[in-house]
């Protein structure tokens, strides 16, 4: 990498990538892939011109995906050009390149409306890392060397069939199992055996339907482990155990082409949305073993955007194309709507939410369920030129002190600790 803009920090850390800390971010939407980050001290407001940069690098490689952050690496997935998607493991202290692996070619490159390139972010679990490439290519690797353990292919191997815009799934490590969607009529959902990539179940969709571009979640409801996955023609619940489905709900999936928000889910409430299908809620009821889907609301004014939506206490806050939103998450009542940033994705930290509009500016608000309360907001420097259509989609990370924002081939590391 020979162009990159960087501002060494005045210390290292010195923490090992396999010994994940609370405030290490090592998955995608964070430690409990609900959008929230675990961390205290962090600056309540910004200055006018945005928090301390601590470093740039500007040329990281396309994508969308989203880093994750253990100890003293961060690890990202991005593609140059159609034929290489990469694996890269930065220093987090100065942005270096530390090790680069190859997963393989970008998928469904000839995809319309054209955005081909890489969508998935790793998972970090101890010493092993999982990646899967937007061609389908699972991959389990050494987080300190890159070294490669295993491969799988889910279209070679599963019959995958991903969506137009190709796998954009980031992997699930649950205990020994890994969870990940290839699609299609025979293995629409599997668990493998982390450790050698071997099947532990499949999930064969009676729909046979595709993998749309959400990525899936646990939850104990009713006293019952499950996956639920958000698939081309709706929403499902699988037992963690057998893979067996307990429920569905396909009201948000319907004219809807592209299934990428991952359901929020609290208690025994599941909230999706789509951007063409709107947004719902479901309580699931339990009778005689029997799960049942109780319809709750449905309203096209929901939070519905790609950047996805974080629960606080009673609230679901996120955005749509006209602005932030806060909606009661048991009734859909809609709280307020204000422009903002416009649509954007969505993290919590230390009583903030932190936002990276699709126009690529940051945003700091205090969630309250009386009114946006903005704290500040900035745009990174040198934003990266884009293509027809092509907005600045991949999510924010928070991490030990730091505040990680990715745009197309730029990666940004801001200071936000508070007193520094």
């Amino acid at each position: 990498m020979n162009s990159r803009i960087i501002v060494p920090l005045i210390l290292a850390l010195g923490v090992t990538a396999g010994a994940a800390k609370a405030a290490d971010w090592p998955q995608w939407r964070g430690p409990h892939r609900n959008g929230v980050s675990q961390e205290t001290g962090l600056l309540k407001e910004w200055p006018a011109e945005g928090p301390k940069l601590a470093w740039q690098v500007q040329d990281l490689g396309s994508g969308y995906g989203t880093p994750v952050v253990v100890g003293s690496r961060l690890y990202v997935i991005s593609n140059q050009g159609p034929e290489n998607e990469l694996l890269q493991a930065l220093e987090v202290a100065t942005g270096k390149l530390a090790w680069s692996a190859r997963l393989g070619k970008v998928g469904n490159p000839d995809q319309q409306p054209a955005y081909p390139g890489s969508r998935t972010t790793p998972t970090v679990d101890g010493s092993t890392i999982y990646a899967l490439g937007s061609d389908g290519d699972l991959v389990n690797l050494e987080t300190k060397t890159g070294k490669i353990r295993w491969m799988r292919s889910l279209r070679r191997d599963f019959g995958g069939q991903p969506g137009v815009w190709a796998y954009s799934e980031s992997p699930l490590v649950d205990g020994e199992a890994l969870i990940v969607t290839p699609g299609g009529k025979d293995a629409t959902v599997v668990a493998l055996n982390k450790k050698d990539g071997s099947v532990l179940w499949k999930y064969a969709s009676p729909l046979a339907e595709q993998a749309a571009y959400s990525s899936v979640q646990t939850a104990t409801i009713g006293g019952v482990k499950q996956y639920i996955q958000f698939l081309q023609k709706g929403v499902v619940g699988l037992d963690a155990k057998s893979g067996k489905q307990l429920w569905r709900d396909d009201r948000t999936a319907v004219n809807s082409p592209a299934n990428i928000p991952m359901p929020v889910v609290h208690e025994n409430i599941v909230y999706s949305a789509t951007g063409r299908g709107g947004g719902g809620a479901v309580r699931l009821k339990v009778n005689g073993g029997a799960f049942e889907p109780e319809p709750l609301y449905f309203a096209q004014r929901m939070p519905n955007s790609i950047g996805g939506t974080v629960r606080i206490g009673d609230h679901l806050y996120g955005t749509t194309g006209a602005g932030m939103m806060c909606v009661e998450l048991a009734t859909g009542q809609v709280k307020w709507q204000e422009r903002g940033i416009g649509a954007a994705s969505v993290l919590l930290a230390d009583g903030r939410l932190y936002l990276h509009g699709e126009s690529g500016q940051v945003a700091l608000v205090e969630p309250s369920p009386e009114g946006y309360r903005e704290k500040g907001r900035f745009s990174p420097p040198n934003l990266p030129e884009r293509g027809r259509g092509v907005l600045a989609w991949a999510y924010p990370v928070v991490a030990n002190g730091r505040l990680y924002v990715r745009d197309l081939g730029s990666l940004w590391c801001y200071e936000i600790k508070s007193g520094q």
